[in-house]
């Protein structure tokens, strides 16, 4: 029996994660995953990748305010679009993240300030707002899927709302490393036990959790991300060396864990829930 082992957002994306016991699912995936984005001065999209002291910054949700921590510098709280707060916010800026264009809210000089402070660099925090609109790449969805695609929207995570990893497939890799990594290093959204076959995910086309029912999207290519300690920003050539020798695909990149997309806007998750996985008739279904 396969279920759900851990649950995880990302409110500010490439920044430090959040495990929660439970989740609502909105059309943009989980509720606040990647609502918030870090910009440089013209406003193109940061993570990781080229700054890694992102991962220092934590932050702690609240029902009506998100609480942020970095290393030396004082606590701050963002407004979640949405709240009674929304009406002081009036900057619409033109933001770039990957190939898309979207027009977000820049949140203001205090944030920049401190984000500049933590990152050593010119950087402001913009958030998905009134205006924000931007879809899945319908090319990158198997054609058995097209159907159900629909127009869905997607927050500031890199293309898909859901990132799948089954802990059999990281066990898998464990045992092939010299040193364990945590799965904090790939950043899932949804976490699976159960599995007996490591990979397994790779080929559920479609799978129910509860009432809701997702869609298989592409695998997920991994990057330097990966090699980065989430703790103490050290930097290595694992695992991506290792997955180099056997998760190869066609472009040379290497995967590791599965996008999806739910076909429904509305419904919780919660750790401890059943995976049903759909026969091929069912996933045509739709």
């Amino acid at each position: 029996m396969f279920q759900v082992t851990g649950l995880y957002i990302y409110p500010i994306k490439s920044c430090g994660g959040v495990e929660v016991p439970n989740w609502p699912v909105t059309r943009y995936g989980f509720m606040h995953d990647r609502e918030f984005l870090v910009v440089d001065w013209e406003w193109n999209f940061l993570t990781q990748r080229t700054h890694p002291k992102l991962a220092l910054i934590q932050p702690f949700p609240e029902a009506d305010q998100l609480r942020v921590r970095a290393p030396n510098l004082p606590e701050i709280s963002l407004p979640w679009f949405g709240s009674p707060e929304d009406h002081l916010i009036e900057s619409k800026r033109s933001v770039t993240i990957w190939r898309d264009q979207v027009t977000a809210d820049d949140l203001g000089e205090e944030i920049a300030e401190w984000l500049s402070a933590h990152l050593g660099c010119k950087a402001r925090l913009v958030r998905m707002g009134n205006q924000y609109r931007r879809m899945v790449q319908k090319e990158k969805v198997p054609a058995i899927h097209q159907q159900a695609l629909g127009i869905p929207e997607v927050s500031f995570t890199d293309a898909f709302p859901f990132l799948v990893i089954s802990e059999a497939s990281l066990a898998d890799l464990n045992r092939r490393l010299e040193k364990p990594i945590p799965m904090n290093r790939f950043r899932p959204n949804i976490v699976i036990g159960g599995v007996l076959n490591s990979y397994a995910e790779d080929q559920w086309q479609s799978i129910e959790i509860g009432s809701l029912r997702f869609r298989h999207g592409p695998p997920c290519v991994r990057c330097v991300i990966t090699t980065t300690d989430q703790i103490t920003l050290e930097r290595g050539k694992e695992p991506l060396k290792t997955l180099a020798t056997y998760r190869r695909n066609d472009d040379r990149g290497v995967n590791f864990g599965m996008n999806f997309f739910c076909e429904s806007s509305t419904g919780t998750i919660q750790v401890g829930d059943v995976i049903r996985l759909l026969p091929k008739e069912m996933t045509n279904d739709r």
